[in-house]
Formats: structure tokens, C-alpha cells, sequence
């Protein structure tokens, strides 16, 4: 595709007056300037690490990339580690608490929050955690880690602010925090939580200078504020936004709703729009639809449980949220209500979507249906 690509070259400065990047050779030590006609960064996220006594010990381990994660595959089959502690109870760590009781650890996981998926609405993220706890994960919430005990470069306990936890391995799964730091150097203005700030079509408040992906910040299109979302998927539609405009075409990114979906076992979750600590941040008021049904008619085989919350704007009927807890079947559904939030969907609107209907798929009502059905009566 002729592209000059230069691998083991790092930037370490950008001089947008000059229009120049400071580059660093790594094979030969040698620094030299680079000139730009137009620069994007993409330097996206890195794992958070708080400076706790022995985070740098050999068995702590962040699962943000393939290398890390071919690192503990190999560590696993190796040293054959019987417990694990597993730091955060969000995305990763749900994901790998599974991953690890898969191959026979014992698991123990602590959560700093009320409960895990912190994400999620409190209620919500309680069903989640007796889910954990019913498949054997010793599950710590409202607990904080305060450092690690560590001998010659291991690991071999967690401490936090209520006792000692002894174990064989760590991960630490306690989010990202965008690799900005270049940017900020070069007077490029930042957004929410150090994310470089870009206007719709992935441009910075510096000139010709462009930025995207988990290093960059989006709108939420409920909040209709910015806001750090650091996913894949948001990501690569913003790598393709900036990809296009620089090319010479145009293209806009309209904004995210904040959809994520996760499992641990056989307990799916999902969430999209915003919770209920946010609305009231927003200053709005809000209804409430939460019901709990089935995945399909109760009578056919394969049908799980499922919960649902709606969340909307009083008055308005403005849909707001959704979150779903449940049995295998039940997460992917937070897909209507993603489409339903992009299209700045009220109650009544998704009361009346024609959505598919046959026992082995769905009931009659799908249960974001019911769900928003209480919140109107509600609100």
C-alpha cells in the first residue's frame, strides 16, 4: 500500500509550530526530527497501576494486549498456580475470573465498589455478584487494595484495609488511562479523564493535528457531553473517521451511547445510554421499568431468566438507559436498545418497535418491551 512503516521508532515530542516530531531510533539510539503535513495520534490507553508497594512484582499481570496475555498463558502453564487474586471486578476482571476458574484456580476477587460491574446500577451489579459467588468465586466488595506482600520479585499476598489474602498469581483489571501525556506535552487541550479533546471528524484544537481511538475522547449522545470511552469498537470507528477526513474525503463520528456486554459463566450482562448515578449527576428525573422474565416463552426448552432495567426521562419518555442481567440468551438484546438511544427513541417509540416474534427466538413482548412498559407507567 506504499506506506513507509517504521517499527521500533518512538516519538517523544511533538512541535506543532514546526510541524515536526521528535522521533527516537531504537535500534540505534539516534534522535531526529520527522516533518509532518498532518499528524494523527493514536497512542491509546495503558492499563492503570497504582504506586502500591510491590505492583512490579513478576506475577502481577494487566491483560491489555496479546503480549500480556501470552505472558500469563505461559506463566499458567509453567509455574501452575493454585489461586489467584484478581483486582477489579469490571470487564476484564469478569473475563478472567472465568478464564482462570476454567483451569481449576481458585479464585478470590476484589471489588473497591458496593458491587462489581460498577457500570451497572447497584441492583443490577448485585445479581451479578451472587451469580460469581454461586459458581465458587470468593468475591470481596468494598474493599480496597493497599499493596503487596512480595519475596525476590513475587508476589505472594494482597493486602488491603481489611486483611491479607494470600495467593500464587494477580491480575489487576482496574481499567485505563489515556496515553496522552505527548500530547498534553505539546499544548494539545485534553477532555475527560486526560483523553485529547477532537471535535466529530477526530480533529484536535491544534492544527493539523488529529487524534483517535482509547487516546481520544467522544460525545455521548444522551449526555450530550464528552466523555472517555475507551472499547475497541469505538475505536476503530474513529480510526476510520480520522482515516477518511485525512485522506481527503468526509466523514463524521456522531457518538457513542456507552454499550458494553460481558458473561461470567452461564450469567450474561449488558449495559448501554446511562445509569442511574449519572442521570442524577445530569440533574435529570427519571423513571423506572425493572422486571424479571424469560429469554423465551417459559414453556420452551433453552429459556433463561432474565432482568431488565429501563431507565427514562420523566415527562418526556426520553429513553436514557438499559441494563440486562441474566441467563445465556438474554445480553445481546442490548442491541435494540443501543439502536433505540442513536435514534433518540422515547418509551411510546420503543413500545411500538415491530420486533421478530417466534417461541424458540422470543415471546410476544420482548422483555425491553415490558420493561419500558413500566417505565412509562411510571413516569
Amino acid at each position: 500500500m506504499n506506506i513507509n512503516v517504521q517499527t521500533r521508532h518512538e516519538v517523544t515530542a511533538i512541535d506543532p509550530e514546526k510541524q515536526k516530531v521528535l522521533v527516537n531510533n531504537l535500534h540505534s539510539a539516534i534522535e531526529y526530527w520527522q516533518n509532518y503535513d498532518q499528524l494523527l495520534i493514536a497512542t491509546g490507553a495503558r492499563p492503570v497501576r497504582p504506586p502500591l508497594e510491590g505492583i512490579d512484582s513478576r506475577n502481577i499481570y494487566d491483560v491489555n494486549n496479546l503480549v500480556n496475555g501470552s505472558l500469563l498463558k505461559q506463566a499458567l502453564a509453567e509455574q501452575q498456580p493454585k489461586t489467584a487474586v484478581i483486582v477489579g471486578g469490571g470487564y476484564i476482571g469478569l473475563e478472567m475470573a472465568e478464564a482462570l476458574q476454567m483451569r481449576g484456580l481458585k479464585i478470590t476477587m476484589i471489588q473497591r465498589n458496593v458491587q462489581v460491574m460498577p457500570t451497572l446500577d447497584p441492583d443490577m451489579g448485585e445479581r451479578l455478584g451472587r451469580a460469581l459467588r454461586e459458581k465458587g468465586i470468593d468475591l470481596h466488595v468494598n474493599e480496597t487494595v493497599q499493596g503487596f506482600e512480595h519475596k525476590d520479585g513475587l508476589a505472594f499476598a494482597v493486602t488491603t484495609d481489611k486483611g491479607t489474602i494470600p495467593c500464587d498469581l494477580i491480575i489487576l483489571g482496574l481499567g485505563v488511562t489515556p496515553n496522552s501525556e505527548l500530547a498534553a506535552n505539546a499544548g494539545i487541550p485534553l477532555g475527560p479523564k486526560g483523553s485529547i479533546r477532537v471535535n466529530d471528524l477526530q480533529q484536535t484544537e491544534t492544527p493539523n493535528i488529529w487524534a483517535a481511538g482509547d487516546c481520544a475522547q467522544s460525545y455521548h449522545l444522551v449526555s450530550r457531553k464528552p466523555v472517555h470511552a475507551a472499547m475497541g469498537t469505538v475505536a476503530n470507528k474513529q480510526g476510520r473517521i480520522a482515516g477518511m477526513n485525512l485522506g481527503g474525503q468526509y466523514a463524521a463520528f456522531p457518538g457513542v451511547v456507552g454499550t458494553a456486554i460481558t458473561k461470567f459463566m452461564d450469567t450474561e450482562c449488558a449495559r448501554t445510554g446511562l445509569n442511574e448515578r449519572e442521570i442524577k449527576a445530569l440533574g435529570l428525573h427519571y423513571s423506572i421499568g425493572l422486571i424479571e422474565g424469560h429469554t423465551l416463552p417459559r414453556y420452551y426448552p433453552g429459556s433463561s431468566k432474565i432482568c431488565v432495567k429501563v431507565l427514562a426521562e420523566k415527562g418526556s419518555g426520553r429513553l436514557l438507559g438499559v441494563q440486562i442481567v441474566g441467563g445465556r440468551g438474554s445480553a445481546k438484546r442490548i442491541d435494540i436498545a443501543a439502536t433505540a438511544l442513536h435514534a433518540g427513541f422515547s418509551l411510546e417509540d420503543l413500545l411500538y418497535l415491530d420486533l421478530s416474534y417466534a417461541p424458540p427466538f422470543a415471546g410476544v413482548w420482548d422483555p425491553i418491551v415490558i420493561a419500558a412498559r413500566m417505565a412509562l407507567k411510571e413516569g
